[in-house]
């Protein structure tokens, strides 16, 4: 189940690790297992050092379209993350890695909060679809000050369909208030939308980004505490960082 957990939005972890694991494997978290050479369309080569297919698929547009579907395909079957979820985390940090080549930030990251936040926009039985919106579309809790911290509605209801509080919207559960700075269009469709992942994953990659460079440990939980203002929260994000660091490179 999500956690529930929009950027600014507070509440408790039910699943979390010991402190000491968010301090495992920095780097792997940090960078991803792999570097963005081997997971670009045009990558000569994958990490395994065999000649690499730069097939994707037909339908794959925007940053989903610089993703190897090689890559994708194999990493999706190790890993358990969903192969249209998995292409916008990969390319939003291929994006990131050029336009902001000092954050240091790796698909591995942007894949824990995906899975934490929605379950890689699953949540509540939603299916994600191959134009990269969920079925239903997901939207939290009224943040009404109960059991999650009161915001007053932003939006007039626009993207989270509450005129009298927010709630956080999309398989990265992005506040509408927030969602109005930071929003980005990574599907190229001429439109930021919280509910399409690849813009919600490159709008988050740019958050996590503006915290600055993530490849330290501090660098790396200080971002995603920006994320979410809690510690247990950071925990849980980096043991799935982790984890599907591991897996991908078994």
């Amino acid at each position: 189940m999500a956690a529930w957990i929009g950027i600014a939005a507070f509440t408790a972890q039910t699943e979390v690790v010991d402190n000491s694991a968010a301090l495992v494997n920095a780097e792997a978290i940090a960078t991803g297992p792999i570097s963005p050479a081997d997971i670009i369309s045009n990558a000569a080569t994958l990490d395994t050092g065999s000649a690499a297919s730069t097939t994707t698929p037909d339908d794959a547009v925007g940053i989903a379209a610089t993703v190897s579907q090689d890559w994708v395909t194999r990493v999706a079957a190790s890993t358990g993350i969903p192969e249209r979820a998995l292409a916008a985390y990969a390319g939003a940090s291929l994006v990131l890695a050029t336009e902001n080549s000092a954050c240091n930030l790796g698909w591995t990251t942007l894949a824990a909060i995906g899975k934490i936040e929605s379950g890689h926009a699953s949540h509540g039985g939603a299916v994600l679809q191959p134009d990269g919106y969920s079925s239903p579309a997901i939207v939290g809790p009224a943040l009404d000050g109960g059991t999650f911290m009161g915001i007053s509605d932003t939006d007039g209801g626009a993207w989270d369909g509450d005129t009298q509080w927010d709630r956080a919207v999309g398989p990265l559960q992005f506040i509408p208030e927030t969602w109005s700075y930071w929003g980005a269009d990574g599907n190229g469709d001429g439109e930021a939308n919280p509910n399409q992942i690849d813009d919600a994953a490159l709008a988050a990659g740019r958050y996590l980004c503006h915290s600055g460079n993530m490849s330290s440990v501090e660098g790396w939980r200080s971002a995603i505490f920006s994320y979410n203002h809690d510690n247990k929260y950071v925990d849980s994000i980096a043991e799935a960082a982790n984890r599907y660091a591991t897996a991908s490179t078994a």
